[in-house]
């Protein structure tokens, strides 16, 4: 029975992926011990954090000024590591989502937030792109897709301010210059991998300017020193994440999937446009290729569109809670066979009750 599993995150992986890790589960590398038993200090492991970390810089096309990392705590703890590491005393933030609030929040209980530019009053649907970056601000922070509402940053400022960007939902999905970025993070439970493990990827020197004593998990600088070690780190997720990068790499890199997303959203948007039944209220220019919302205009079908897509076993399709509606999360593993299966279904809905 096939499952189209639309699914926010925890999402859907390359199904060989999951059959490689259940393998390794069972046991790792015919070592006869499970990927779950071996040691986080054992050679087995120290090559899987190599050719992770060689896999990440190379379909990033970083050089070596970066580092990457592998951390727990997810996006979450990001917020509080940021301006932790990085704020003197004022950072830029955008407001563009919940998320990207929530590091705000944060940020605010480290120092001084310059908030450049919010979308909460128009209900966070289109994303500014006149704003300026202060010369004298520590770092500006940006989410470049925002999974809750369904937006997505298609261009970043021009600055020598270190840039700091959120990923989460959209990383290895597109092909950008990253290294006009200070720093990247994302959770893994959407692109990358298993949840339970965060990818950080920083320039290395922006981190040589803040001289106040960070806590030992909270610094930047120990977790490079100890080569992500200073804890045991989440060895079946980091696995997993090798596996999902070899997938990319063998497809043909990061160009080859930003054009399948592209034809993916493009399909269902269009879908989403013609029919009288739906709507999607993000302004066209800011819509996400990883993250379709969109709502039925009449509130009173909500059963019988439900219904429909459930008996068509289709998973995940909910909007999210603060929200509602509906979002078809199209990560780089969703087949464009699925996409197309739901958009017959939205068809098939719209003649039997149009």
């Amino acid at each position: 029975m096939k499952i189209h599993n639309f699914n926010a995150g925890p999402s859907i992986l390359p199904k060989q992926v999951i059959r490689k890790s259940a393998k390794a589960v069972i046991d790792y590398n015919q070592c006869g011990l499970s990927l779950l038993e071996i040691s986080h200090r054992s050679i087995d492991f120290e090559k899987i954090m190599e050719k992770t970390t060689n896999l990440v810089k190379r379909l990033m096309n970083l050089n070596k000024d970066y580092a990457v990392l592998f951390l727990q705590g997810g996006a979450t703890l990001q917020f509080t590591m940021v301006p932790y590491n990085l704020m003197k005393t004022e950072a830029a933030y955008l407001d563009t989502g919940i998320w990207a609030n929530n590091a705000i929040e944060e940020a605010k209980k480290i120092g001084k937030v310059r908030i450049l530019f919010s979308g909460r009053e128009k209900k966070y649907s289109y994303i500014s792109k006149n704003y300026k970056i202060p010369d004298e601000v520590d770092y500006f922070h940006c989410t470049s897709n925002n999974t809750i509402v369904g937006t997505q940053m298609k261009i970043f400022p021009n600055t020598s301010i270190p840039i700091i960007c959120d990923m989460s939902s959209d990383i290895f999905s597109r092909k950008l210059n990253f290294c006009q970025f200070g720093l990247i993070y994302a959770s893994a439970q959407k692109n990358i991998s298993s949840a339970g493990m965060t990818i950080v990827i920083v320039k290395k020197e922006i981190l040589r300017k803040i001289k106040r004593n960070i806590p030992s998990y909270l610094d930047y600088k120990i977790h490079i020193k100890n080569n992500s070690l200073l804890n045991t780190p989440n060895v079946f997720s980091i696995y997993t994440s090798m596996l999902t990068l070899e997938w990319i790499e063998n497809k043909g890199g990061i160009s080859i999937l930003e054009k399948e997303n592209q034809q993916k959203s493009k399909l269902l948007y269009d879908e989403i446009d013609r029919n009288n039944l739906f709507e999607n209220r993000i302004h066209k220019e800011d819509r996400s290729n990883m993250n379709v919302t969109f709502f039925l205009k009449k509130k009173n079908l909500k059963k019988d569109f439900d219904y429909m897509w459930k008996k068509e076993n289709i998973v995940g399709l909910e909007g999210h809670r603060s929200l509602g509606g509906y979002r078809a999360s199209i990560y780089n593993a969703i087949s464009l066979e699925s996409v197309q299966f739901l958009i017959e279904v939205m068809k098939e809905f719209e003649r039997i009750f149009s």
